[in-house]
């Protein structure tokens, strides 16, 4: 992840209708939050461009001392109905003034609406539950729970491997960490978990191979027999991309879990609510997973996620032995239901996959422009990624994608900082609700930063 500096620099003035630009970057009033950020919080909070948040609505981000942003990163792919919504926000002043702010796992009505809600998008609304969760990693944590207990009690304990894929991400908890595929986020751990296997992902560029042989022959080689498996997880998308599954892989993933009675899961934290153009990334592959986990654009606000699975898998546990302290809280519950129905009434879905064809076009004729430094372009819906290698090679080049980040922060452009294996990806997921004319500005401003950089 870059470390941004944080000496003030002056870059010329912006004022269009969605950006404006009218001070040193970073302010340099905004200083001593940083400095006592720096003094009170761990470092590995300072991952982020440098700019201090006062407000987010719609698509811009504004700062207290006059500067505005078009986001691209809808605060990491959270804020897919836009920021500040007035419907969620009418929501949550609806609860705080019943009151009504926690409730541990005792009944409030918002629940049983939300999880119906869910049911409804799910692969089969009469077949699935929903449990409601805080995090990704909760959720992610669970479905690894859920897949290794049907397993251990349907077949046995020889059945216990959990196959992911190289270059994932699941979350921050051991967990999930053991199912990532990035090695240098798990070095912490100290040791290799047999029963977590990692097998290459066909993204055509970090790996050209994209047949499912491959798969095949990873567990081979890594002495894994499919009797053995008891579940498989993976990204809808890969985020460090985004990086799809080719269709014909993904079917031919689901049909060898089917097989095999493996459960298939898709985590959908980054990918779900919309985001690629349907409301969940996997519906591209025609595939229906066993569990789904949710979160970030669940709510579009909010702490809340869930895991959406099959009733036999979700029923493993009995009454309290799967809760969670904040499951379903009101606040979140109630940001999340205003969030579907904006989803649904607003079909932010087909606007996503209708802005695609603005969004892709543009970053194709870019890359073509800077074909030495752009290895590679993905994308769908409102999620795209390019990423940045040195010269006229495949390795990553996470100091030149620093430089055009920070080249878009100076213009009013924001970006999180960039992703990938080595921080290279320059990854770009406005609010779905974004303008068009908006939209065609920020792809203006963002070519004029990789041929400010690239030059």
């Amino acid at each position: 992840m870059a470390e941004y500096d944080l000496t003030p620099v002056a870059v010329p003035p912006v004022k269009t209708k969605y950006r404006t630009i009218c001070t040193k970057i970073p302010v340099p009033e905004s200083l001593p939050i940083f400095e006592e950020l720096q003094r009170s919080e761990p470092r590995s909070m300072m991952g982020q461009p440098p700019i201090v948040w006062d407000k987010a609505e719609g698509s811009v981000v504004s700062d207290r001392w006059g500067n505005r942003w078009v986001d691209w990163s809808s605060g990491v792919l959270i804020a897919n109905a836009g920021h500040g919504r007035p419907e969620i926000a009418a929501a949550l002043r609806k609860m705080v003034d019943g009151p009504l702010l926690s409730t541990y796992v005792f009944v409030h009505e918002g629940r049983a609406t939300l999880t119906r809600m869910l049911c409804e998008i799910s692969p089969d609304p009469q077949q699935y539950q929903a449990f409601l969760l805080s995090t990704g990693s909760e959720a992610t944590e669970n479905c690894i729970k859920l897949a290794k207990t049907y397993a251990l009690e349907k077949h046995g304990s020889q059945k216990r491997i959990i196959v992911s894929f190289e270059n994932a991400f699941h979350g921050r908890t051991l967990g999930a960490q053991l199912a990532g595929g990035i090695p240098r986020l798990k070095k912490w751990i100290g040791c290799e978990c047999p029963n977590f296997v990692q097998v290459p992902f066909p993204d055509g560029f970090k790996n050209p191979d994209t047949s499912f042989d491959l798969f095949l022959s990873a567990l081979v080689q890594k002495g894994v027999q499919p009797e053995q498996i008891a579940g498989v997880i993976s990204e809808s998308f890969q985020g460090v991309g985004p990086d799809f599954f080719p269709v014909e892989y993904a079917r031919k993933l689901e049909a060898f879990c089917r097989q095999y009675d493996i459960v298939l899961i898709m985590d959908e934290v980054q990918a779900g609510f919309c985001r690629s153009g349907r409301m969940f990334s996997f519906q591209h592959y025609g595939i229906q997973p066993d569990l789904i986990a949710c979160g970030k654009g669940i709510s579009s606000s909010l702490p809340l996620s869930a895991v959406i699975g099959r009733r036999d898998i979700m029923g493993l546990y009995a009454p309290g032995s799967m809760t969670s302290t904040h499951s379903a809280s009101p606040l979140a519950v109630a940001a999340a239901i205003a969030n579907l129905k904006i989803l649904r009434e607003e079909k932010l879905a087909e606007r996503a996959a209708a802005m695609e064809k603005i969004l892709l076009p543009a970053l194709e004729k870019l890359q073509k422009r800077h074909a030495r430094h752009f290895g590679c372009l993905h994308g769908k819906g409102l999620v795209a990624g390019i990423q940045v290698v040195k010269p006229g090679t495949r390795e990553p080049d996470p100091a030149t994608a620093t430089r055009i980040n920070i080249a878009c922060l100076q213009k009013g452009l924001l970006m999180f900082a960039p992703v990938g294996i080595a921080g290279e990806c320059l990854k770009i997921c406005p609010p779905l609700t974004i303008p068009e004319d908006a939209l065609r500005e920020s792809l203006e401003v963002f070519a004029a930063a990789c041929d400010e950089i690239l030059k």
